[in-house]
C-alpha cells in the first residue's frame, strides 16, 4: 500500500517501510492544495517586495545583501552548492531514504513555500528506489545543512529552482529526524530482545521470581514497569523457577533482581521518544515560515532540533543501564561462586580449559563503549565566531541520532553474548523445565550455536544470533 504524504500523518513505521522495504509514496491531494497555497503566499510576498530572509536577502552573514530578483534560479543553485561541505563516509541508503521521506512530508505541509513540482521531484526519486550518496559528517544540527545540500544537489539535478526553494531544501532536520526514527524502530526490537535474554539469564542463574510479583507495579505505577513485568511473567510462564523452593537465593544480584525496573525505565523512555519523534516527523522545521492566513513569511527558529536531540540523548541514557545490567548478568553467570556451576561454564570442570570465560571480555568492552556513547551531546555549545556571531548555539542532533544507532548495535551484540552464556548455564543445570518464551528462545539459540563441550573454544561467530535478534522473532517460538 502506498504511503500518502499529508504533512501530518507520517509514522515511524511508515518511515521504516519507505526506507528499508521500498514502500511507494504519493503526495496526497489535500497536500497538493497546501503546497500550492504556500507557494501563492511566496509569490504574493515577492510581488509586494517584502523583506524576507533567503528570498529577498542572502542567508547567514549575507542577510544584509540582496540577490538579483531576475537571478533567483542561479542564486538558489549557488546556495545549495555553497553548503556542500560534508565530510567522511556516506550515510547508509536507508537513512538517506528516511530523510527524503521526512523532507517530502515536511514540504507537503505547504509551510516551506515551494512549488508542488519540487515535492513531486522528491517523491519520484524515492519511488525510483535507491538513494543518492550523502556524506555523514559536518552538521552541527541547526538544520542538517551539509547533508541536506548533498541530497538536494542529487535530487534537483537538471531541475531549475525558484525563489525560496533552495533554502527550503537546506533549512530542515530531515536527516536527524529520519535517522532517529529508524533508530527508535530498532530500539523497540532491542528492548524486546533484552527482555528475552534477561528472562533466559534468570533461568540460567536459577533466580528467584519474587521480583515479578504483580504488586511490584501496583505500588509503583509506571507503565513501563508494568509492561516489563507482564512480559517477563509471560516469557517465564510454566518455568520450574515458579516452584516452591527452587530459587537458590533469597535475593539475587541487582542485575537480576532489578531487571523489570531497569527495563521498565527504558520502556517509559522509549514511549516518550516515540511520541517526540512522531511529532518531529510531521513538524515544521523551516525558516522562514509561510503563514497562510496572514499571507506573509516570518523568520522563526524551527530548525533548532533541541526537542529531537535531547530526546535521543535521553534514549541513550536510558538504554546504557540496561546494557550494563545485561553485561553484568553474563559475567556473573560465568562465576562459580555466584552460580554454583563451574567457572566459565566449562562442560567438565577440573581441567585447564576456560570455557566461555573469555566472552566476559567483549561484553565488558561493548558496554564500556555504550556508556561512553550515552553521554549527552545536546548540551554542547557552538562558536559564536561563525557567521559573525549569529549562529551561537547548536544541537548536534545528527550526532545524537548516529550515536543512538551505534549504541543499539552494541546492545544487539551484548544480547547475543547473554543468550549464549545463559543457554550454556541452562544445559549445565540439566535443562530444567523452562518457560514458554524462554524455551522458544533457548531452542532458537541452540539452532544457531551449539553447546560448548569439553575443550571447545567459545563460539567464534555470533553473527547468526545477531540475525536472530534483529529479526524480532526471538522468544516467539
Amino acid at each position: 500500500m502506498t504511503v500518502a504524504l499529508t504533512g501530518v500523518g507520517l509514522t515511524i513505521d511508515d518511515v521504516v517501510r519507505i526506507a528499508r522495504e521500498g514502500q511507494q509514496v504519493a503526495l496526497a491531494p489535500e497536500a497538493r492544495q497546501q503546497v500550492r497555497r504556500g507557494r501563492e503566499v511566496v509569490e504574493i510576498a515577492l510581488a509586494r517586495g517584502d523583506p524576507v530572509y533567503g528570498l529577498s536577502t542572502g542567508v547567514g552573514v549575507h542577510k544584509q545583501s540582496s540577490p538579483d530578483p531576475a537571478d533567483q534560479a542561479a542564486f538558489n543553485r549557488r546556495l545549495i552548492a555553497s553548503h556542500r561541505v560534508g565530510q567522511g563516509a556516506p550515510y547508509s541508503p536507508d537513512v538517506v531514504r528516511a530523510a527524503m521521506a521526512r523532507l517530502a512530508n515536511g514540504l507537503a505541509k505547504g509551510t516551506g513555500g515551494v512549488r508542488v513540482e519540487l515535492v513531486d521531484r522528491i517523491v519520484d526519486s524515492l519511488n525510483a528506489g535507491g538513494a543518492p550518496e550523502v556524506r555523514m559528517l559536518g552538521s552541527v544540527g541547526q538544520a542538517d545543512l551539509p547533508a541536506n545540500a548533498d541530497l538536494a544537489a542529487a535530487v534537483i539535478e537538471g531541475f531549475e529552482l525558484d525563489a525560496k526553494e533552495g533554502l527550503a531544501l537546506l533549512n530542515h532536520n530531515a536527516f536527524s529526524t529520519g535517522h532517529s526514527a529508524l533508530a527508535v524502530a530498532d530500539l523497540r526490537r532491542l528492548v524486546d530482545a533484552l527482555e528475552v535474554a534477561g528472562a533466559l539469564a534468570l533461568e540460567g542463574f536459577s533466580a528467584t521470581l519474587s521480583i515479578l510479583h504483580p504488586n511490584v507495579a501496583a505500588v509503583r505505577p509506571y507503565p513501563g514497569l508494568a509492561e516489563s513485568l507482564d512480559r517477563l511473567r509471560g516469557l517465564l510462564e510454566g518455568s520450574h523457577l515458579w516452584d516452591e523452593g527452587t530459587a537458590r537465593n533469597l535475593q539475587d544480584p541487582l542485575s537480576f533482581r532489578t531487571l523489570p525496573q531497569v527495563h521498565g525505565a527504558l520502556r517509559d523512555a522509549l514511549s516518550f521518544g516515540e511520541r517526540q519523534i512522531s511529532i518531529e516527523l510531521n513538524a515544521s522545521q523551516e525558516n522562514p515560515l509561510v503563514l497562510f492566513d496572514e499571507e506573509r513569511l516570518v523568520s522563526v527558529g524551527n530548525f533548532d532540533a533541541l526537542p529531537l536531540a535531547a530526546t535521543v540523548d535521553f534514549l541513550r541514557i536510558a538504554l546504557a543501564p540496561a546494557l550494563d545490567a545485561a553485561c553484568e548478568r553474563s559475567v556473573k553467570l560465568l562465576q562459580a561462586a555466584l552460580t554454583g556451576l563451574p567457572d566459565g561454564l566449562v562442560a567438565r570442570p577440573g581441567g585447564a580449559d576456560s570455557g566461555l570465560s573469555e566472552l566476559a571480555v567483549p561484553a565488558q568492552a561493548l558496554v564500556a563503549e555504550a556508556r561512553l556513547l550515552a553521554q549527552p551531546v545536546s548540551t554542547e555549545t557552538g562558536s559564536a565566531m561563525h557567521q559573525a556571531g549569529l549562529e551561537d548555539r547548536v544541537t548536534l542532533a545528527p550526532l545524537a541520532a548516529r550515536r543512538l544507532a551505534e549504541v543499539i548495535e552494541l546492545g544487539e551484540r551484548l544480547v547475543a553474548i547473554e543468550l549464549v552464556v545463559s543457554a550454556q548455564a541452562i544445559d549445565l543445570r540439566g535443562q530444567p523445565q523452562l518457560g514458554t518464551g524462554t524455551r522458544a528462545a533457548y531452542r532458537s539459540v541452540r539452532e544457531r550455536v551449539a553447546f560448548s563441550d569439553a575443550r571447545d573454544p567459545p563460539p567464534p561467530d555470533l553473527e547468526p544470533l545477531l540475525e536472530l535478534v534483529r529479526s524480532g522473532t526471538l522468544g516467539s517460538g
